[in-house]
């Protein structure tokens, strides 16, 4: 596998009037002239990840649709996406995390908050796209360690070979089309669900075609029973999935606002307000609501019939 410094990048202009700034491209072994790489930008035809500059950041993106990530040229290690702080609220419940398992690299913005500020964890980062793991120095993501590494792997096969236990399980994997196919396609969640420790916690990110959302949800919510929530993300097409092997919070009691208040200390992130958002998240464990009817709570999106009881969307 080409390492970061070893690519020959492809620049052009960018095509697109309205984003002024340059596209970076990995040379590949097919012979294309810039003209036609720009034809193929415009086009949304590129078919392999690529660079989008400007003169303040650099973002990953899988086609022209969508961010995969995000990352400042004065603050690398910043997390920029609202949905990537508000996956950070794994904090909440276990400040000390021992091991981290990633499923999805994409930038690292994760990857990088999560090595700089927890000093403690293990890290591991599993990814299937070996030209995602290529870019990890153009965006900074450090290098292999004794305490964390970058696997090239397909996620579900990794965990399903995982002997260790691990303490939280961070899922932001996505191909062009939306989330990861080889998650519903073995028994990832119920192998997750085993692999947690007592008071593990799985987070993941939603995002792209809600069609992907319903499989996903229905083996999490077998894997994990009672306790689901689905905290959405203002201002952003993401729905956080949160499952805990313990009772999920339904209430704040001041141990976890004083927990939240050291942290918004320590790593300047709003966690009360993560914390309040946890608690009016959408519970999967109403037996009358079906997963479609949830998924379209989350997301705010038209029903049928009356709401969902229990639904407690508060704007951001």
């Amino acid at each position: 596998m080409l390492k970061s410094k070893e690519l020959q990048w492809l620049e052009f202009e960018s095509p697109w009037p309205c984003q002024p700034g340059k596209v970076r491209v990995m040379q590949s072994a097919e012979d294309v002239s810039l003209d036609e790489l720009e034809k193929r930008a415009w086009r949304d035809e590129l078919k392999q990840p690529y660079i989008f500059e400007t003169l303040f950041e650099r973002r990953m993106h899988f086609s022209n649709e969508a961010t995969q990530s995000a990352m400042l040229f004065s603050d690398p290690n910043a997390l920029i996406s609202q949905y990537t702080r508000k996956m950070m609220a794994f904090l909440l419940f276990n400040p000390n995390p021992r091991r981290i398992l990633m499923i999805g690299l994409g930038g690292g913005s994760l990857a990088k908050f999560c090595y700089r500020h927890l000093s403690r964890s293990h890290i591991t980062v599993v990814e299937i796209d070996e030209g995602v793991i290529a870019m990890r120095d153009e965006f900074c993501i450090p290098r292999d360690d004794d305490r964390f590494r970058v696997v090239h792997d397909d996620g579900a096969r990794f965990l399903g070979r995982l002997e260790e236990q691990i303490d939280v399980l961070l899922i932001d994997a996505f191909d062009a089309d939306g989330i990861a196919p080889s998650l519903v396609k073995s028994d990832f969640y119920s192998r997750a669900a085993r692999q947690l420790t007592e008071n593990g916690m799985l987070v993941m990110n939603f995002w792209g075609p809600c069609e992907r959302y319903v499989d996903n949800l229905a083996q999490a919510r077998a894997a994990f029973g009672d306790s689901l929530l689905l905290v959405p993300v203002a201002g952003d097409a993401n729905v956080l999935l949160f499952a805990f092997k313990q009772t999920p919070p339904q209430a704040i009691t001041d141990e976890l606002e004083a927990v939240a208040q050291r942290l918004q200390m320590r790593l300047l992130l709003d966690f009360p307000r993560y914390l309040r958002r946890i608690c009016q998240g959408i519970l999967l464990s109403d037996p009358q609501t079906s997963t479609e009817r949830q998924i379209a709570a989350a997301f705010c999106l038209p029903v049928q019939s009356e709401p969902m009881s229990g639904a407690r969307i508060e704007k951001e």
